[in-house]
């Protein structure tokens, strides 16, 4: 089977050869652990989403495209006491990050945020002219270089890059903070309301002059709108901010030539499943199993319309063979049911050794094929 033909017969619960070999990535610490345990990394390129052919992992193909802010925000130095430093980023917030243990722009723990660039109307309208549709967000030259191979494609073709199709919890969230945005659902509405209302227009236009061309095999919205306990705003928040607007791209995307809408969150967003589905949504991932994300409960729960991707405990993959092929063989029969293609729960973080990662990926290979 080809690419296509794999990821399409799994995601309808048809017969396969096996299921797609996908996974996220590492962080760079484990890429450097990975070193100095012996892998030579200059075998691997490193963009695990597009396949990782030294590892055996299925093609998917990527449509360019910049969702963020255009112009971006200067970065910019505030302070630096040596052993954390305030700067402000891209999207124009301010924060703290902790100098220790940093690889390639990636650090062991998370920033303290300080400061957003949304606060009020004011501010929102005075961002939205870095969130034209201007052609310098999609790769230049795209309709002669690379529509007609598109068209001819055999392996799944998706709209967006990881973090390029965001949200709208993940969008307005960025601009205004989790604690601004959990207020403003109550003392700013309007503002809120604006915010998602603007952001399904430019996800709309955005997609417009692609699928004009050609059709994709999904769209992602990455989302991040739940902790380990439960989501960040109730059902009745998100149906009144965000399932209509939801609905609405999803709506459009499907009556373009999308196949499949997913949506991305880490923790547990469980409460907010039924909804995901009432607007549409066909996906759930990555699964977090620190949060109780078990994908053969979820799929007893939701059946056959939620497909399910990820689901393998990265916790895991440091307790060696044993624990990896048994923690494997209890996701059999979701392999064998379909509509379920398992990868780690997110990145691997550097408490995962090389050989236990090899190891990991042999026995999946056998799993995908229904032999472990």
């Amino acid at each position: 089977m080809t690419y296509l033909e794999r990821f399409l017969a799994v995601m309808e619960y048809r017969a396969v050869d096996r299921v797609p070999n996908w996974e996220l990535g590492v962080w760079p610490q484990t890429r450097e652990r990975w070193e100095r345990e012996g892998l030579n990394t200059g075998s691997f390129h490193w963009d695990w989403f597009t396949g990782e052919e030294a590892l055996g992992m299925d093609r998917r193909e990527f449509i360019r495209f910049h969702g963020g802010l255009l112009p971006p925000f200067e970065r910019e130095t505030l302070a630096d006491d040596g052993r954390t430093v305030v700067y402000r980023d891209e999207v124009g917030r301010v924060r703290r990050a902790l100098k220790e243990g940093e690889s390639r722009g990636v650090r062991m723990s998370m920033d303290t945020y300080i400061s957003f660039p949304v606060t009020d109307g004011r501010s929102w309208e005075a961002l939205k002219r870095r969130l034209q549709l201007t052609a310098e967000r999609y790769e230049p030259g795209w309709r002669e270089l690379r529509v007609e191979g598109w068209r001819r494609r055999q392996h799944p073709l998706i709209f967006g890059p990881n973090c390029t199709t965001l949200g709208f919890y993940w969008f307005a969230r960025d601009l205004m903070g989790t604690e601004g945005l959990s207020y403003a659902f109550y003392d700013q509405p309007q503002l809120v309301h604006d915010i998602m209302e603007f952001h399904a227009d430019f996800l709309i236009e955005a997609a417009k002059p692609v699928l004009a061309q050609t059709t994709v095999e999904y769209v992602n919205l990455n989302e991040d709108l739940a902790m380990k306990s439960g989501p960040l705003l109730g059902p009745e928040c998100y149906r009144r901010f965000i399932f209509p607007r939801l609905k609405r791209v999803v709506d459009f995307l499907k009556s373009h030539g999308v196949r499949y809408v997913a949506i991305d969150t880490d923790g547990n967003p469980e409460p907010l499943i039924p909804l995901f589905l009432d607007a549409g949504v066909d996906i759930l991932w990555p699964l977090e199993r620190a949060a109780d994300q078990d994908p053969m409960r979820l799929r007893r729960r939701f059946g056959h319309s939620l497909r399910l991707w990820g689901g393998v405990d990265k916790r895991v993959l440091a307790q060696g063979p044993e624990a990896i092929d048994e923690h494997l063989r209890e996701l059999l029969p979701l392999v064998e049911e379909g509509g379920f293609i398992p990868t780690v729960d997110h990145t691997v973080p550097p408490d995962v050794s090389w050989p236990y990662f090899q190891h990991y990926m042999e026995s999946k290979a056998k799993l995908l094929e229904g032999r472990l």
